[in-house]
């Protein structure tokens, strides 16, 4: 199993966010994800990319047999054939100042190994010794990984010209398997959003994720999940399938950007905390289940269990809490999303959604319900793409139209499911509010919530039409963007190295001078949650009492659990602050009235 070179990765953002990170970052030794759900932005990426190479680009036509997987595979290749290239460049360059080569070994903690043998290089005088230093430098650059997310939540199926559904021809399936033929290799599919039993059954007949020695695999299957009982649920059904899970990446429940899968009021500290206290008890678990499935396929199994990795994302914002995870949860990574939004030589955001993610503030970021999935979302307001579905609703045409149909789930009045987001629900649901007998508070909230389901599909992809002037869907431009509440603490565009050496504590770029600790970020939310949630409750609404005091039980929980951690915060001002913090987050959590 490959030890990354740094301790921290930039996970998947939007859609078009980290469409080509790999292409910025990897050959720096940085891992990063994509998505590679949406079919028609990786075959625009295509075309882009192929005409910086100047070389002959083939359109894959919707027409043509199962072009989606076509779409991903080749665009993987001609990303790794890309990332390829540039290491070989990378090791041919000369140790010169501003070069990528010393970039390379700048970039990397303080601490590693390989960074003392470059350091001690660096002081040695033109000689023999530094010569084959330098060689042997050279010889152990390697890029970082370079991942795929697919949302296992976006699935629809597919069907022929003559309406039939195609046989393992859903948007996961076709996505799954287009990874699957793909050049890549130590990469990992990261699945996010659940289980998906279709998606999840299809990895057995997948060779590609077939263990060819101990903690080796072609690629890998890494599970996102917000707490421990979710990775033992969907390890064991994968387990028993004879697929291993390499890793479970923990994501805040609410700290997070984009998506936001809301526990029963569980914190982040203690879902690590019970990771780290039985990660042996999981590992057994999945090595029995795994290696008798193995033995039930004829397959040769192994002697002790495969490497699982524990990472953590959602919320980190400065060095001191990256290494607060590592050393008391030891986390394999860091997940560092939002902040590098601001990083243009990562990420693929256009000029003026940039500047609103500088000037963005606490209440810019909002826990939207705009996603026609019906999971909350975190919304940076006054985005094109919001300020587009405004002016349609003035002028009396709500709704979007909807090219791409991924997160097409309703049928309340269609046979074949649409989008609520479309034009097409959007009028229908109006005029059947309108003919309902409601209050007109009822009638304008049910209003609202129509209204506010936004493209998603379009929305997070628009960035590339701008920052590379192709295009994408005819006539649709505005851009939607999710940063988590963690970006009103960052203020300025910065370099891919600057914002490395904010990572690793070599220097501060936080513009907030009373940010909060990212614990204490998450438990605010928490409580806004749960406040928004409680409102209007009602006593014979008993399950929605039930779970509001098992929400708030969880909480206090949790509360407690971070005054036993206290003493782990250094000595000083961050340490007063984060006593302070939960002292106001008990007072506001007792006053809160829950029936």
């Amino acid at each position: 199993m490959t030890i990354p070179l740094h301790r921290f990765h930039i996970p998947v953002m939007g859609l078009a966010f980290t469409v080509d990170t790999p292409i910025k970052v990897a050959r720096f030794g940085i891992s990063s994800v994509m998505s590679i759900i949406e079919d028609r932005l990786l075959e625009t990426m295509r075309q882009y990319y192929y005409g910086q190479l100047d070389e002959p680009y083939e359109p894959i036509s919707d027409r043509e047999d199962d072009y989606r997987a076509r779409r991903v595979t080749d665009y993987l290749n001609l990303v790794n054939r890309i990332v390829q290239d540039q290491v070989g460049k990378l090791k041919n360059a000369a140790f010169e100042a501003g070069s990528e080569l010393v970039r390379y070994f700048d970039m990397l903690p303080d601490d590693s190994f390989l960074k003392s043998r470059y350091r001690h290089m660096l002081q040695l005088e033109p000689s023999a010794e530094k010569r084959d230093l330098q060689t042997w430098l050279r010889q152990q650059i390697r890029p970082g990984s370079i991942d795929v997310n697919i949302m296992t939540k976006v699935d629809k199926n597919n069907v022929d010209p003559s309406g039939v559904v195609l046989e393992n021809g859903s948007d996961a399936l076709t996505a799954l398997r287009g990874y699957a033929n793909s050049t890549l290799t130590d990469s990992s599919v990261i699945f996010s959003a659940g289980l998906n039993p279709r998606l999840f059954n299809y990895l057995e007949s997948l060779p590609a994720f077939e263990a060819t020695g101990l903690g080796a695999f072609p690629k890998k299957v890494v599970i996102k999940v917000s707490d421990y009982r979710s990775a033992l649920i969907q390890g064991k059904y994968l387990a028993k399938k004879g697929i291993w899970v390499s890793e479970f990446r923990i994501e805040s429940g609410l700290n997070c950007g984009g998506h936001a899968f809301v526990t029963d009021g569980f914190l982040l500290g203690p879902i690590l905390d019970e990771f780290s206290a039985k990660k042996a008890e999981l590992t057994d678990a999945l090595f029995s289940l795994y290696t008798q499935a193995l033995r039930q396929k004829g397959k040769p199994a192994f002697d002790e269990p495969h490497p699982i990795r524990i990472t953590v994302q959602g919320g980190i914002g400065t060095q001191a809490e990256a290494e607060l995870l590592h050393r008391l949860y030891g986390v394999d990574s860091t997940g560092w999303g939002t902040p590098f939004l601001l990083v243009p030589e990562a990420t693929t955001v256009d000029e003026p959604t940039l500047h609103k993610l500088c000037q963005a503030h606490e209440t810019d970021v909002v826990l939207s319900k705009a996603s026609p999935l019906g999971v909350r979302f975190y919304y940076l307001r006054g985005t094109s793409s919001e300020q587009e579905k405004l002016a349609r609703i003035h002028r009396g045409k709500p709704g979007s139209p909807c090219t791409e149909k991924h997160l097409i789930t309703n049928t309340e009045f269609t046979g074949l499911p649409i989008c609520t987001a479309s034009r097409e629900y959007q009028k229908q649901k109006l005029a059947q509010l309108a003919t309902l007998d409601l209050s007109p508070a009822e009638y304008g909230k049910q209003r609202t919530e129509v209204l506010e389901k936004e493209c998603l599909c379009v929305g997070l992809s628009n960035s590339v039409t701008h920052v590379y002037n192709v295009s994408f869907v005819k006539k649709r431009s505005s851009v939607t963007i999710c940063p988590g509440p963690n970006i009103a603490y960052f203020s300025k565009v910065v370099s891919l190295q600057t914002m490395t050496d904010h990572i690793y504590g070599r220097t501060d770029l936080i513009s907030h001078p009373d940010r909060p600790h990212m614990f204490l970020n998450e438990l605010t939310q928490y409580l806004s949650y749960l406040d928004e949630q409680q409102k209007d409750l009602r006593p014979e609404d008993t399950k929605r009492v039930a779970y509001c005091r098992e929400f708030a039980k969880n909480l206090a929980g949790g509360i407690a659990y971070y005054r036993r951690l206290t003493d782990e915060i250094p000595a000083g001002p961050d340490r007063e602050a984060f006593a302070h913090g939960l002292a106001d987050a008990q007072e506001r959590l007792a006053g809160l009235t829950i029936l």
